[in-house]
């Protein structure tokens, strides 16, 4: 990285013990929280270690390298920084000091609609940068439909290169960690780009899912902006046949970090029929409980084409802000880089079903 790293946490293990300690309690109920009894949360995290790795030896590693193409870009690595609300609550420089942490280590960032900064100010760190990651726009569900017109167009007139729709959460999920200490961001953390959609007198959950995003708005949201649109939280195999249907540019198969619905599957076991599904009609994406290195090298062998990281990165943010959130980032690129060779591969093209077998080892419970 270029910097002294004396004194930082060596580990994501350590990240997360030192935000922990940093942060309120009610902060890190919120950050670290999952709904329900968090089952989905856990094995997230657990399911990568499902898959093993099969390496080839003594094949030619000259010139190796970790691009990868996607949306008709060639980027530096497949790691992006996954949206991420209230991250001025982890550390004051906020989203700002995670972009500055994204760019630095050439990685993606995702900007969230329940960002504490506006756009404008994250864009130009994110762009000052000459060999970077995508930075993209999360939309989400629940949003009034004329401000989130407006915001795409803010969007793209600030060089967002994408919007990211997320479709799973048109209400969110029971955290029993968050209600039981009434975790709630102070009303000082402002979010710029969110205003709710309004509710209607009668339905479900009060009444506020009835404006909730549709099938039939995408081609209506795709009709208003030049930006490609990717859908975030699709985890059935029909539901990626049917965006790939209306030419939506990628799916990001997400089970929201299992903050939404508990007992859901894990990313990495549904992750092989949505690639089978998709087939490469849409780019594919993943995220939900990627702690290695060797995890971002099997959601690639599995058919994603660039993986998401949350809650590590927050974690880096709240434990050291923008060097903290870098050096996560860095650990992860390292690893995934010795994956790669200890695989006996030259680059992530050469990533393959063939370098994974499935383990006997119950994930029912996360290491």
């Amino acid at each position: 990285m270029g910097a002294d790293l004396k004194g930082l946490p060596a580990t994501l293990p350590d990240y997360a013990q030192r935000a922990q300690e940093r942060l309120t309690p009610e902060a890190w109920a919120y950050f670290d929280g999952g709904a329900g009894d968090e089952w989905t949360q856990r094995r997230n995290v657990a399911a990568w270690a499902r898959w093993g790795l099969r390496p080839r030896v003594l094949q030619d590693l000259r010139e190796g390298h970790t691009r990868v193409h996607l949306l008709g870009r060639e980027l530096p690595t497949p790691l992006i920084v996954a949206p991420m609300a209230y991250q001025c609550w982890a550390h004051p420089d906020g989203e700002r000091a995670m972009a500055l942490a994204a760019s630095s280590q050439q990685c993606g960032f995702v900007l969230s609609q329940h960002s504490t900064t506006a756009l404008q100010q994250v864009a130009p760190l994110m762009r000052a940068e000459a060999v970077r990651g995508p930075l993209w726009m999360q939309l989400a569900n629940g949003t009034d439909r004329g401000h989130l017109l407006e915001l795409m167009a803010e969007a793209e007139r600030a060089g967002y290169e994408a919007l990211v729709l997320s479709v799973d959460a048109p209400v969110q999920g029971s955290r029993d960690r968050v209600r039981r200490l009434g975790a709630q961001p102070s009303a000082a953390l402002v979010t710029p780009h969110w205003r709710a959609a309004p509710s209607a007198p009668e339905g479900l959950c009060g009444g506020t899912v009835e404006q909730a995003l549709r099938w039939d708005d995408l081609a209506w949201l795709q009709a208003r902006t030049q930006l490609p649109l990717l859908l975030k939280g699709i985890t059935h195999p029909l539901d990626a046949r049917q965006a790939a249907r209306l030419n939506v540019a990628g799916v990001v198969l997400s089970n929201h970090g299992g903050r939404v619905l508990d007992t859901q599957p894990a990313t990495a076991e549904c992750l092989p029929e949505l690639a089978d599904a998709l087939q490469g009609d849409a780019a594919l994406l993943v995220d939900g409980g990627i702690r290695r290195g060797t995890d971002v090298f099997k959601a690639l062998a599995l058919g994603a084409q660039a993986v998401l990281i949350g809650r590590p990165c927050l974690w880096g943010l709240a434990a050291q802000g923008a060097m903290g959130a870098a050096h996560v980032l860095r650990l992860l690129r390292d690893e995934f880089e010795m994956a790669l060779a200890l695989c006996g591969c030259r680059s992530p093209a050469d990533i393959s079903r063939d370098h994974l077998r499935a383990l006997d080892r119950a994930v029912d419970d996360a290491p």
